[in-house]
């Protein structure tokens, strides 16, 4: 029976993050084109998403290119070129968002669906993989059992984000940015302003929350939920962050192989989805790096809070809290060791997060440049780790075990190198069969040389020598034949790296009527709806000219369900309608308690 292959997927804002990650365990890294990606700010050359497809195939780890922006006309062409042009370097799959991709004449590269593609409902699941769409991503507002119900209808590949940023709109239908900037989140130019602080105000125009990030989710962490996602059919497990550093990417990268190599050893029909093992120098801690603070998000239904209301900043892991001031510096409780460089960072009484740089530390007690009004009973969190921060800039290395075979010829020596995977190389050499003085020490001194692997991708884990007798080597000699065959089994397993392809198929799927949330803006897109029934395609937000009374928002998370207002869960009531306020901007709220979603629409 073939094994399920599970797959850590990490992101790569540049070829050195890429490497990076593979090194520390993924399966896979996606990486944004030089342009079309929906982060504008992570672009990449083509030659270094080449050198990023070599690096990775060597362990039969995949390279996805996000070419996931909607696209004007006047781009279609260029587009197109870009998707042959990723194809011919190698490229294993672009994640895309446009519909007009589909209508190109294209080579047969694999294409994943984006969670731009509004994979929330099964219907629209199902016609993606009607078309025959590889992999789907599916959207992060989906329940476990919501994902058990899509495996059964669909036989492409899912996958899901279990760990980073959170976008509070369903994917694809976020238009604030644009509506307030010209900054669309679908062209890549997302300016974030869900990350605003916001004002609830009533229908009476009773502010009932001042000047709160009412928008700002915390952080998705769901390493407590693979085994739930694995059982329901996820394949892939993507972690968010193509703008994060290089030292978030190793750290959360190695925190996640850890949690999906317990899985796979100990469920026998799972398997990893590339070759090798990573050597790790540090001990991974998802807290010690970039976080909102930590949320399941719907995963398990509603079941915490989602919302980071006081700060979308990282306010890291909580230390303890502050046991005396004194005018030089404060003592803390904690178990934690606190060292010179450390960034820390306290809620002050406004609930504003407030950071200093630690300058000294005597046992508990911190010296700072400032005390900005800690007080006893703060908390106090690190969102810097100035010690985990140098660990993580030592370097992992992913190793492939090989076993090395030497054999006696008639007329020479041969050297076999045989990997995990079983990809083989033989060279035969010719030399001179001097009898060794001292047979022990010369078969002793063969396989020492032979078991060193240096550099390379490899890691000999086992040596057999079949000699009649023992001969004299030079050690130079012995090191050059090792590194020849170790050189011809990394070719080897470049070559016989197999790509996937894809060829599209008829769908007999219908849909009605479309308007802008469908995000049509090119003729490819609309000739690709037409021939699935749509009569009436609305312009997509970004053709728009008036906003007014426009949905920017249409979002699962929700305000009064987070406030504790849920009609469903309290009696306690509020005038509604209720309005969003951040300077002169203003925007209705409209609960949609039937499916459970929130609009937010431009007043």
């Amino acid at each position: 029976m073939n094994k399920i292959k599970l797959e850590l997927l990490s992101p790569a804002k540049n070829l050195e993050t890429g490497i990076a990650a593979i090194d520390c365990g993924a399966d896979a890294v996606y990486i944004g084109a030089p342009s079309f990606g929906a982060r504008e700010a992570a672009g990449n050359s083509i030659e270094d998403i080449e050198k990023l497809v070599s690096y990775a195939h060597k362990f039969w780890a995949k390279v996805f290119i996000t070419v996931n922006t909607i696209i004007f006309d006047d781009e279609l062409e260029e587009v197109r070129q870009l998707i042959t042009s990723l194809y011919d370097i190698g490229a294993d799959a672009v994640i895309f968002q446009d519909m007009a991709i589909l209508e190109m004449e294209l080579p047969p590269i694999p294409l994943y669906a984006s969670t731009q593609t509004h994979n929330y409902e099964l219907e629209r699941i199902k016609l993606l993989d009607e078309l025959g769409i590889k992999r789907i991503i599916l959207a992060r507002e989906l329940t476990i059992e919501e994902i058990k119900n899509i495996k059964k209808e669909v036989s492409a590949e899912l996958e899901f984000f279990i760990h980073g940023a959170l976008c509070v709109s369903l994917s694809g239908q976020c238009y604030m940015s644009h509506e307030l900037s010209g900054r669309s989140a679908n062209r890549g130019e997302c300016a974030q302003n869900c990350r605003l602080p916001y004002s609830l105000v009533d229908a009476n125009n009773n502010v009932l929350v001042a000047n709160k990030h009412l928008l700002s989710l915390r952080d998705l962490n769901l390493s407590s939920y693979l085994n739930d996602l694995v059982d329901a059919g996820i394949t892939s497990f993507k972690i968010e962050g193509r703008l994060k550093d290089v030292s978030y990417v190793k750290n959360i990268t190695a925190f996640y192989r850890q949690q999906l190599d317990d899985i796979i050893k100990n469920n026998p029909q799972y398997e990893k989805a590339s070759s090798g093992y990573s050597v790790i120098p540090f001990e991974p801690d998802p807290e010690k790096t970039f976080n909102r603070g930590f949320t399941s998000y719907f995963v398990n239904d509603r079941g915490d809070d989602v919302s980071s209301h006081d700060s979308p900043k990282s306010k890291g892991k909580y230390l303890g809290k502050v046991t005396s001031v004194a005018k030089d510096g404060f003592l803390i409780g904690t178990t934690d060791k606190i060292v010179n460089g450390d960034g820390i960072c306290f809620y002050d009484e406004t609930e504003t997060l407030l950071g200093m740089s630690v300058n000294k530390v005597e046992g508990q007690k911190i010296f700072t440049k400032e005390l900005l009004g800690i007080k006893t009973g703060t908390k106090i969190y690190r969102n810097f780790d100035f010690a985990f921060d140098k660990e993580l800039g030592k370097e992992c290395r992913r190793k492939i075990n090989v076993e090395i075979i030497f054999k006696e010829l008639a007329d020479g020596f041969s050297i076999s190198a045989v990997d995990e995977d079983g990809v083989a190389v033989t060279k035969e050499f010719s030399a001179a069969k001097e009898p060794a003085s001292n047979s022990a020490q010369a078969l002793e001194t063969l396989k020492k040389q032979l078991f060193k692997s240096g550099s390379t991708i490899f890691n000999v884990a086992g040596v057999k020598i079949e000699t009649i007798s023992a001969f004299f080597f030079p050690v130079k000699v012995i090191n050059e034949w090792r590194r020849e065959i170790l050189d011809l089994l990394e070719q080897e397993r470049i070559e016989s790296y197999q790509r996937e392809t894809f060829e599209k198929k008829l769908s007999t799927a219908k849909v009605g009527n479309l308007d802008y949330k469908a995000n049509v803006v090119n003729q490819l897109s609309q000739q690709f709806y037409h021939k699935l029934g749509a009569e009436s395609i609305e312009p997509g937000f970004e053709l728009q000219k008036d906003f007014s009374n426009k949905t920017v928002m249409t979002c699962k998370y929700c305000i009064k369900d987070e406030l504790g207002l849920c009609p469903f869960d309290t009696d306690k009531k509020v005038a509604e309608p209720l309005h969003l306020v951040n300077g002169s901007t203003k925007y209705r709220l409209v609960f949609n308690c039937k499916d459970c979603l929130m609009e937010i629409i431009r007043a």
